[in-house]
């Protein structure tokens, strides 16, 4: 679910208002009435969305109190095509939070594309005081008109194979993890999951599955954070561990259990250059459903691949990026990567694929950029993703 924000695809050029609760506005000299009005009849909207764009460091990384943006305008993505998306983004600290520590944070966003496809959603990361415990929370609903292939590698690998399909999303997964030693957190999570599936040409690729799915799940995260910003590190160790219980006893008609486990380093290679590493996997043990396999693509991993093309039970991946700035606040970078879907360990040895990109980063705001990817696959898989912040 964390990965749905970065369908939200920014235009350069949106309507945008940015608001410091904490600031106080500076003392000045009160202007006549000829020149306020002077003042108002040139300050047009176009130029105050210049003005914006262009107000690169009004940043509240380090402020205290509360401020949040909005943007908004057209994006586009190679599985959702063209559409309108606006979002909008929050930072704060909460009582007993140093200025020191970075920012709690919050994204809402909602979009709707021209294939049909609509999302609203929230995620975010809350920090308590002295950084004891977290919150994590990402929640979504959408409609999404897609193309579905089946489960396994070799359905997802025929072109004939695809059909459409019109699905229902909704997803809330909760974590509260407390803090037990430096950069080290531990704490219960919790899941609701529910996916309906419309008519389709070729209902015999669910596989006798129900078309309607419900998920309830109680599980723990583990997990270790030594990264200088969340959401645009620089340095420092991601470990993300979840595991997600889904029994019979909880009204799930297919039981199964889930772990996740993400690990991301970022290391300074040179001067403005930042190398950035990710290894992802997914394991579900028991019956998942065809609507919590595990999907390869999408704007963050495997970028270029149609998400959900492949799917299986279980899914690994890896993935490194070079990130180097280059001028005033353009940037590139270019990633490679490999990804494979499986059921068994016979599977796992087979079919992995090869992924690879290169992508344009123009810095929006200080330490949030707006990406422009261009990744490339097997079987003539390709994909233009235009999003903010980095893909990981």
């Amino acid at each position: 679910m964390k990965r749905i924000k970065n369908l939200v695809l920014l235009s350069l050029l949106a309507v945008a208002s940015t608001v410091n609760a904490q600031d106080a506005p500076s003392p000045q000299v009160e202007p006549t009435v000829e020149n306020t009005d002077t003042v108002a009849k040139h300050r047009n909207i176009i130029q105050k969305i210049v003005d914006y764009v262009n107000d690169k460091d009004n940043s509240s990384l380090e402020k205290k109190g509360l401020s949040w943006s909005f943007i908004g305008g057209p994006y586009y993505s190679s599985d959702v095509k063209f559409g309108v998306a606006i979002t909008g983004t929050a930072n704060y600290r909460l009582k007993g939070c140093d200025p020191s520590m970075q920012p709690s944070f919050a994204s809402a966003y909602a979009t709707i594309s021209t294939k049909g496809f609509w999302t609203v959603g929230m995620e975010g990361t809350t920090f308590f005081a002295q950084d004891k415990s977290r919150l994590n929370y990402e929640m979504s609903f959408a409609y999404a008109p897609r193309n579905f292939w089946g489960m396994g590698y070799e359905a997802g690998s025929i072109d004939s194979m695809s059909v459409n399909l019109k699905q229902n999303e909704a997803r809330v997964h909760l974590e509260y993890v407390m803090k037990l030693m430096p950069n080290f957190f531990i704490g219960p999570s919790a899941e609701w999951i529910y996916d309906k599936a419309g008519t389709m040409e070729r209902p015999e690729l669910l596989a006798g599955q129900d078309r309607v799915v419900r998920n309830y799940g109680l599980g723990f995260t583990v997990q270790y954070d030594s990264r200088d910003l969340i959401t645009n590190a620089s340095r420092g160790v991601y470990v993300h561990l979840n595991t997600m219980f889904k029994p019979k006893f909880m009204w799930n008609k297919y039981a199964f259990t889930t772990v996740d486990f993400t690990t991301s380093y970022y290391h300074t290679a040179w001067r403005d250059a930042i190398i950035a590493g990710q290894v992802c996997t997914k394991f579900n043990f028991g019956n998942p459903s065809w609507a919590s396999m595990a999907l390869l693509g999408g704007n963050e991993m495997m970028r270029g691949y149609y998400k959900g093309r492949f799917r299986d039970k279980h899914m690994a991946s890896a993935q490194v990026e070079l990130r180097q700035h280059i001028w005033r606040r353009n940037g590139v970078v270019v990633w490679g990567g490999i990804g494979n879907v499986f059921h068994d360990g016979e599977s796992f040895k087979k079919h992995w694929l090869p992924n690879y990109g290169i992508g344009y980063r123009w810095e929006f705001r200080k330490r949030m950029n707006i990406r422009l990817d261009l990744g490339f696959g097997k079987h003539g898989q390709s994909g233009v993703i235009f999003s903010m912040n980095e893909a990981f």
